[in-house]
């Protein structure tokens, strides 16, 4: 009796895309590692906006407590760059995945020790102040590790999909961070500031530890292994500092810096302000906390999807749509934040983030590091991101703030300030940058 055998094709996987085995396991461990980053780096962005002013300034007026709030919050940007800098020289000469290893292990223990800071109106904020900064510093050391870690092994044709996932752990951590502090905001409101705001940052231990055992699976860069060897023979390449290196064409990290601001300005102005407007204007703590994390759930899909659509039309033009865009729509945003309608201000949240600030995004993991050589990549994407950072973010809650409260609550003027920080970057993008996507990396 004749059989007939069937050849059963082989299964691919579903992250085929990516390249490699190894090529997706650490694009996969850059999305988990920055999505446990920046859970403990967001979660203090949005507890800032709700919970510190009542909690540690108590004795000031609302809108001066909350400015205050603020003033903590750009202490970690203010030390952003700090990290970039010493984490990249360090990456740049002994290896991407030590320095991940260690601004994890920073980031996990200083948010801990957010969560057990006591309610002491001087002390209690200088702590907060001090351990922002370390926060700061180890989020400055992580994003570049990340983001080459998934650009070094990725194919050249998917450079900006790979390096796109350390960006999508962004919105992804802020979904996680912001969701934790929306449910312990259901408690009893003077239970919730007395000590149930304080659950997601000690909850921030176990993420630690699983981000650590990931982590420590995973290869290190093959681009910066040869790059590294080819430096065995070449003494007085190896003497020159990769900071030197960067600055040696200081227009290069300013202008890849400034095409980034506004994308900066867009998450800043709308992780922290906005949920605070919307809840001013009639949504419950709760569901504004729950309007942001769903937009930024949603953002953590169309980040990558927006980095895919850059390798095949540009980085340049994919995120002067969202810097564009942003400038043209802030005010009918805005709009939609203060009608009091959790409908409303969902929508509001998701053009301004999974699409606009998505559209910027996307794209600019890969933007960066492309315009830097192999041994100064590492320093020179982190410095850029990060200068982009401090200029877009870091004091945008605490101006932003000032600003609207000095004006009588009137939004329009808290849109001159957010329109001009895009327009910047549209600027930077269209006369002093050029298309990045077919550049050799391997230099």
């Amino acid at each position: 009796m004749a059989t007939t055998m069937t050849e059963q094709a082989p299964r691919r996987s579903p992250l085929a895309f990516l390249g490699t085995g190894e090529a997706r396991k650490v694009v996969l461990s850059s999305y988990l590692g920055s999505t446990i980053e920046f859970y403990d780096f967001i979660l203090y962005a949005t507890a800032s906006s709700i919970v510190f002013g009542p909690v540690f300034f108590a004795n000031l007026d609302p809108l001066v407590g909350t400015a205050a709030s603020y003033a903590t919050f750009a202490t970690g940007y203010l030390a952003r760059p700090i990290g970039g800098i010493v984490f990249g020289h360090f990456g740049d000469r002994i290896g991407r995945k030590r320095m991940l290893m260690l601004s994890m292990t920073i980031m996990g223990l200083a948010s801990f020790l957010v969560g057990v800071v006591p309610p002491v109106e001087t002390w209690g904020a200088v702590m907060l102040v001090a351990l922002r900064a370390i926060q700061g510093i180890a989020i400055g050391g992580e994003w570049g590790g990340a983001a080459l870690m998934s650009l070094e092994h990725a194919d050249d044709r998917r450079r900006g999909l790979a390096a796109s996932f350390a960006n999508a752990g962004g919105p992804s951590g802020a979904f996680l961070g912001t969701a934790a502090l929306a449910l312990v905001a259901l408690m009893p409101r003077d239970q919730f500031l007395a000590w149930g705001w304080r659950l997601p940052f000690l909850f921030s231990l176990v993420l630690l530890v699983i981000g650590l055992y990931v982590r420590s699976k995973i290869s290190e860069s093959p681009v910066f292994k040869a790059a590294l060897a080819a430096e065995e023979t070449k003494e007085q390449v190896k003497k020159v500092l990769p900071l030197a290196q960067v600055l040696k064409k200081p227009r290069t990290v300013l202008s890849v810096g400034l095409a980034g601001v506004g994308g900066f300005t867009i998450q800043a102005t709308f992780s922290t302000f906005a949920i605070t407007y919307a809840v001013a204007h009639g949504v419950s703590e709760s569901h504004g906390l729950w309007a942001f994390a769903l937009s930024q759930l949603v953002a953590a899909v169309t980040i990558p999807v927006f980095a895919s659509l850059s390798d095949r039309v540009g980085r340049r033009p994919v995120m002067l749509a969202g810097v564009v865009g942003m400038a043209l729509l802030a005010y009918p945003i805005f709009l939609l934040l203060g009608t009091g309608s959790f409908a409303l201000v969902m929508l509001g949240f998701l053009v301004a983030l999974p699409l606009l600030q998505a559209l910027t995004f996307g794209p600019m993991a890969a933007f960066l590091a492309e315009n830097f050589s192999t041994t100064s990549r590492y320093t020179g994407a982190s410095l850029g991101y990060q200068m982009a950072s401090l200029l877009g973010a870091g004091f945008t809650p605490l101006i932003v703030a000032s600003i609207f409260a000095a004006s009588g609550g009137q939004i329009t003027s808290v849109l001159w300030f957010l329109i001009p920080m895009c327009a910047l970057s549209a600027l930077a993008l269209v006369f002093l940058t050029r298309e990045s996507r077919h550049r050799d990396i391997s230099a």
